[in-house]
C-alpha cells in the first residue's frame, strides 16, 4: 500500500489521517460543512493540520453526549475532508469550514494523544453503469423535486439545480446532506458500498417524506377553513364587545366562561366529572354575575378543577430504603414495619410483572392492594408519627384528618349544594390539600367518632374504608365519583371496643402496646433527646444525659405507656440547662439523677407495690385503660349486717357481676378457707375499686375480687408483690382475658414480682419483651383454687387443696 492515495478530486489523501469525531453529525463526500470546534483536543488537531496539508478524517460518534470519544466509541467509516477556512470563535473555539473528498474505512488506530490518529483505507463507491442506474437516478431526482416543491423551507430553484447535476455520486451526497436523515440513518447510508444501494435508500426516504408533506398540506387546508370560520366568529365577538362597551353594558360572564372552558379541556377530567362541569358551565354562561347562584357555580367549578384527578406520586419500591427510613424514625414496632415492607414488596412485584403501576379501579383488584391499616394503642406510642414515616418511606404525600368529636355525617361526605355555604367533605378537602390522588391518609382517633341527630359519621366511613367501594366515592357536594382506591388509609385508635363492628371489620388492626423501661430509655437516647436539644437551641457538645438520669425520669416522673410525657420532661431539663448555658454559668452539663431531682423537683410517682400489703381484703388486679396497662387495687371490708353486698367505684355491669360471682364463690368455699359458712348471713360486704371518678368495666378483675373477698374472710392478706387478672366462673374456672401484654408491662412498671394469668393466655406471652419475661415470675392457672394457693398463706392453701381433692 502506498503512503498516499489520490482521490477523484485530484487531491492527495495521506494513508494516515488525524481523526476528528463529530457529535450528532455525519459528513459526506462533496459536501461543504461548517464546524464549531471547542474541545481542546480537537482545536489542537485543527491547528496542527492547517500547518500541514489541511486534510483530516471526520467520523461520527456513536454517543453524542461523549465530548472526547475514544477508539471504539466512533463509527469506523468516515469522510476525508479538506480544511478550507479557519477563523477564531468565542473564547478558544474555532469556526472551521471543510469540503468532503472521499469515503474511507479505518484500518487501525495509531494514536489517541494529543488527538486521535488512524491508518485509513479509501473506499470509493462502486458505480455500476447501466440502464438500472440511470432509472434510479431519474427516480431520485423526480421524487426529490416533488418533496422540495411541497416544502416551504427550500426555494423552488432547488429543483432546477438538481436537473443540472449529472454525476450520480454528487447527486446522492448532495441530497443526503439536505434530507435530514439523522446520525444513524446517515451513517448507514455512508457505509453502503454500492451507489445503487444508496439510491434505493434515498428514494425510500424521500417517498416517505413526500407522503408526510402531502398529508400535512391536506391537514393545513382543512384547518385553514376552520380557522377562517373561527377568525370570523372572533371578529364578530370583538365587534359585539365594542358595541356593549359603547352602551356601558360590559359582560363579565363571557370571559369567565371562556377561561373555565379552557381549564376544563386542559384538566383531563373523568367523563362523568367533565360532563357535570360542562353542564354547570353552560348554566354559568347564561347567568348574570349578580345572580345569587353565580358565585356558587364558580366555587363548584373551582373545586372540580383543583382536585388531583390524575396526579399520582410515584411509589418508591426500594425495600431496603423504606426499611432504613422506618428504622430511622421509630424504634422497635417490628410488626408495623414488616406490614409496610410487605405492602411495598407486593407493589414492587406487581409493577415489575405487569409492566405498569397497578390501578385499583375495579372490584377484581388484587387482594391486599387496598388494605386499610388501623394502629391501636395507648397515647404517645407513635401512631401518628408512624403514618408520616410510612409516607416518607413510600415517597408519597401525607395528609391527616382528626375524627375526634365529629358527629355530623356531612363532615365526611360534604353538604349538598342546595345549602348556603355548602362545601365538600373533609375527605375531599384533604385530598385537594395533598395535591395527589394517592397520598398516605391518616384518620386520627377513629374510636372517638360521635353520633347524634345529624347522622352517623362512622357509617359514612364504611364506604371510604372499603377497598371494594371507595373507587367510586361520591361526595354530596361534588355529586360525581372520585377514585379513592389509590389512597393508603391508616386509622389510629386508643380503644377498639368503641369502634362500630362494621367499621372495625374493614380494617387490619395492628396493636401498638406500651414500651418497657429499657425501650423508653433507648428511645429517649436515640430520638427524644436529640429532638429536644434542637428545639431548645442546644448543641450535642453542650449537654449529655446519662442513662441513669433518663431511667429516673421514666421511673419517678412518668407513669405512661408511651413517651409523650417523657419527652416533655426531657424538654423541661433542656430548658433549665439552656438558662445556665445562655447565662454563662456553664459551658457543658452532664444530666445525672441528682440533676433531674434538682430540675424537676420532687418525684411524682412511687412504686405502688413497694410496701407489703398487711391488711386482709386487698388484692392487686391488672387492667387496660385508654393510656395503656395499669394496676388496680381491689379493696374489700365487712361489717355486721344482713348479708348484703355493696359495690362502689363506678363499676360497669360486667364488673359488678364479677364481684357477685366472687362473693358467691367464696361463700361456697367457706369451710376450706377456714371460717363458718353462717358468717355471711349476718355480715355485709363492701367491695370498692379506688379511683372512683373513673368508670371501670370488664370481667378481667374477677380473679382479683375473689382473692380480696377470700383474704377478707380467711383473715390472711394477699401477697403484696403479686398481681393477677382473669375472668372467673361459679365452677371455679379461670377464663382468658385480653390485653395481656399491656397488663404485664404495667405490672413490670409497678414493681410486681409475680403475676397470675389464665392458662389459656399462655400464647400471649410470646409478645412480651425479653427483659420483662426475665424479671416477672408468671404463674398460669386453670382454676381459682390454684390461684388461692399461690396468693394466700400456706395454711389456707393446704385447706383449699384438701377441699379440691376431696
Amino acid at each position: 500500500m502506498n503512503a498516499e492515495t489520490k482521490s477523484e478530486s485530484a487531491i492527495w489523501i495521506p494513508h494516515e489521517l488525524p481523526i476528528l469525531p463529530l457529535r450528532n453529525t455525519v459528513a459526506y463526500p462533496y459536501s461543504i460543512l461548517p464546524l464549531m470546534v471547542g474541545v481542546s483536543r480537537s482545536v489542537r488537531l485543527v491547528e496542527d493540520s492547517v500547518k500541514r496539508e489541511g486534510i483530516i478524517g471526520l467520523v461520527a460518534s456513536r454517543d453524542g453526549s461523549v465530548e472526547e470519544p475514544q477508539p471504539g466509541q466512533t463509527y469506523e467509516v468516515g469522510t476525508a475532508v479538506k480544511i478550507e477556512r479557519v477563523t477564531k470563535g468565542a473564547g478558544s473555539s474555532l469556526e472551521v469550514v471543510v469540503r468532503g473528498l472521499e469515503r474511507f474505512r479505518i484500518e487501525y488506530w495509531q494514536a489517541t494523544d494529543p488527538f486521535l490518529k488512524a491508518s485509513v483505507l479509501l473506499a470509493p463507491d462502486a458505480v455500476e453503469e447501466g440502464v438500472e442506474l440511470d432509472a434510479l437516478v431519474r427516480s431520485l431526482r423526480e421524487v426529490a423535486k416533488e418533496v422540495f416543491s411541497l416544502s416551504t423551507e427550500l426555494p423552488k430553484e432547488v429543483g432546477i439545480f438538481l436537473d443540472q447535476v449529472k454525476d450520480p455520486r454528487y447527486l446522492v451526497y448532495l441530497l443526503a446532506g439536505s434530507a435530514g436523515l439523522g446520525v444513524e440513518k446517515g451513517q448507514k447510508l455512508l457505509e453502503q458500498s454500492g451507489l445503487k444501494d444508496k439510491l434505493h435508500t434515498l428514494i425510500s426516504h424521500f417517498s416517505q417524506e413526500k407522503e408526510i408533506l402531502v398529508l400535512g398540506k391536506k391537514i393545513q387546508t382543512e384547518a385553514k377553513g376552520e380557522m377562517d370560520k373561527a377568525q370570523r366568529d372572533y371578529y364578530l365577538r370583538q365587534q359585539m364587545k365594542a358595541i356593549r362597551k359603547e352602551l356601558g353594558d360590559t359582560d363579565e360572564t363571557e370571559s369567565v366562561g371562556e377561561v373555565y372552558a379552557e381549564k376544563i379541556e386542559e384538566a383531563a377530567l373523568p367523563e362523568e366529572a367533565k360532563k357535570e362541569a360542562l353542564r354547570e358551565l353552560k348554566r354559568l354562561k347564561g347567568m348574570s354575575p349578580q345572580s345569587p347562584e353565580y358565585p356558587v357555580i364558580k366555587t363548584y367549578l373551582d373545586w372540580i378543577l383543583d382536585l388531583p384527578w390524575n396526579t399520582v406520586s410515584e411509589d418508591q419500591v426500594d425495600i431496603d430504603g423504606a426499611r432504613r427510613v422506618l428504622d430511622e424514625d421509630h424504634y422497635d414496632l417490628e410488626e408495623v414495619k414488616e406490614r409496610i415492607i410487605e405492602y411495598l414488596a407486593v407493589r414492587k412485584l406487581l409493577k415489575e410483572r405487569t409492566g405498569e403501576t397497578v390501578k385499583e379501579k375495579s372490584f377484581d383488584m388484587p387482594e391486599g392492594m387496598g388494605a386499610i391499616l388501623c394502629f391501636a394503642g395507648p397515647p404517645g406510642v407513635g401512631k401518628t408519627s408512624l403514618g408520616q414515616s410510612i409516607a416518607r418511606a413510600l415517597g408519597r404525600r401525607f395528609t391527616r384528618m382528626s375524627l375526634g368529636g365529629i358527629r355530623d355525617e356531612a363532615e365526611i361526605r360534604g353538604h349538598r349544594r342546595t345549602y348556603i355555604g355548602a362545601m365538600p367533605g373533609r375527605i375531599i378537602q384533604a385530598i385537594k390539600r395533598a395535591g395527589t390522588k394517592n397520598p398516605v391518609f391518616m384518620l386520627d382517633e377513629v374510636d372517638k367518632i360521635g353520633m347524634d341527630w345529624r347522622g352517623d359519621p362512622g357509617s359514612a366511613l364504611l364506604e371510604v374504608l372499603d377497598p371494594a367501594q371507595n373507587h367510586a366515592f361520591r361526595d354530596h357536594y361534588l355529586d360525581v365519583d372520585f377514585d379513592l382506591s389509590d389512597v393508603m388509609f391508616i386509622t389510629t385508635a386508643n380503644q377498639l371496643e368503641t369502634i362500630p363492628p362494621a367499621l372495625r371489620d374493614r380494617m387490619e388492626t395492628i396493636r401498638l402496646d406500651g414500651y418497657t423501661e429499657y425501650e423508653k430509655v433507648h428511645i429517649a437516647c436515640r430520638y427524644l433527646v436529640p429532638r429536644q436539644l434542637k428545639v431548645n437551641g442546644l448543641r450535642e457538645n453542650e449537654i449529655t444525659f446519662t442513662d441513669e438520669a433518663l431511667r429516673k425520669i421514666v421511673q419517678d416522673y412518668t407513669r405512661e405507656a408511651g413517651v409523650r410525657n417523657l419527652e416533655r420532661l426531657i424538654g423541661a431539663v433542656c430548658r433549665k440547662s439552656a438558662v445556665k448555658i445562655a447565662g454563662g454559668e456553664r459551658s457543658f452539663l452532664t444530666v445525672t439523677p441528682e440533676t433531674v431531682r434538682v430540675y424537676l423537683k420532687k418525684e411524682r410517682f412511687e412504686a405502688e407495690c413497694s410496701e407489703c400489703i398487711e391488711i386482709p381484703g386487698i388484692a392487686t388486679g391488672l387492667a387496660v385503660t385508654a393510656v395503656g396497662g395499669d394496676i388496680l387495687f381491689i379493696e374489700a371490708t365487712r361489717m355486721k349486717g344482713k348479708g348484703n353486698l355493696t359495690l362502689t367505684g363506678q363499676l360497669g355491669d360486667v364488673m359488678r357481676e364479677s364481684a357477685q360471682i366472687a362473693h358467691s364463690y367464696v361463700r361456697s368455699k367457706a369451710g376450706p378457707l377456714g371460717f363458718e359458712p353462717g358468717l355471711f348471713e349476718d355480715t355485709d360486704v363492701h367491695v370498692h375499686v379506688p379511683a372512683g371518678a373513673i368508670p371501670k368495666d370488664g370481667p378481667s378483675a374477677g380473679l382479683a375480687m375473689v382473692m380480696a373477698v377470700a383474704s377478707l374472710f380467711s383473715d390472711r392478706p394477699v401477697r403484696g408483690d403479686i398481681g393477677m387478672t382473669g375472668e372467673v366462673t361459679l365452677r371455679g374456672r379461670v377464663l382468658p382475658v385480653g390485653g395481656i401484654k399491656m397488663k404485664l408491662l404495667a405490672a413490670h412498671r409497678a414493681g410486681l414480682k409475680t403475676v397470675i394469668l389464665p392458662k389459656r393466655n399462655e400464647r400471649d406471652l410470646d409478645e412480651l419483651p425479653k427483659e420483662v419475661r426475665e424479671q416477672l415470675k408468671i404463674v398460669l392457672v386453670e382454676r381459682i383454687d390454684e390461684a388461692l394457693g399461690i396468693a394466700l398463706s400456706e395454711e389456707t392453701c393446704e385447706n383449699i387443696a384438701m377441699a379440691a381433692n376431696g
